[in-house]
């Protein structure tokens, strides 16, 4: 299945609710779902019916794709590796699913969503532990430190980012050096502090069907 170009708040729309696509859109007046918080397309403004059980799976499933911007063979060998861990599937899958490297540079705030991060790390503008890597899906371990290439630390994009995210709370299972553009993954992710209301049950039994 190839990669979702169209318009992202349309996703939302889709979705019905904020999954924080766009960045500082998302927060703004222009945000698609604070001015038309109906489903896009013809029949958008009919009521829906009540969708059933499997409905209810499918939708949380690809809403989680839509948020962290994975295809779907991906999504379906993320959620087999996490069968495989020990411990809780769901919380498995998450943790996954947020030591992406491009779900970490955007948690940093070196970027205002995953899919821009996505941009900065496949054009070779991060480094992990001092070499580059342009792979979004890197999965990234305790310890490693993650920062801007040094010949990218001036670029406008990513200076308008970090003054933006300056005051935000940075999750507890990174460590983030604004001046330096350079962050640490101190310890594996929290489930707590993934923001984006999910449901991961509803996707655990999706796959047990």
């Amino acid at each position: 299945m190839a990669r979702y170009t169209g318009p992202v708040c349309r996703q939302c729309r889709q979705q019905g609710e904020k999954l924080f696509l766009k960045g500082e859109r998302c927060y703004s007046d222009k945000c698609a779902i604070e001015r038309r918080s109906y489903a896009p397309g013809e029949h958008g403004k009919k009521r829906r019916r009540k969708p059933s059980e499997f409905g209810l799976q499918l939708r949380e499933k690809q809403k989680v794709r839509r948020v962290y911007g994975v295809l779907e063979n991906q999504f379906n060998r993320y959620f087999e590796t996490a069968e495989r861990k020990p411990g809780i599937t769901g919380e498995n899958f998450l943790k996954i699913l947020e030591r992406r490297l491009d779900n970490a540079v955007y948690r940093l705030g070196f970027a205002a969503s995953r899919n821009e991060a996505r941009q900065l790390v496949r054009h070779g503008h991060i480094e992990v532990n001092g070499s580059r890597v342009d792979i979004p899906s890197y999965q990234v371990e305790e310890g490693d430190q993650i920062g801007v290439k040094e010949a990218s630390k001036d670029m406008k994009r990513i200076k308008e980012n970090i003054e933006m995210n300056a005051n935000l709370e940075t999750p507890s299972w990174l460590q983030v050096n604004f001046e330096k553009k350079e962050g640490k993954v101190l310890t594996e992710p929290v489930r707590e502090e993934i923001d984006i209301p999910i449901q991961e049950q509803l996707i655990v039994e999706f796959y047990s069907r």
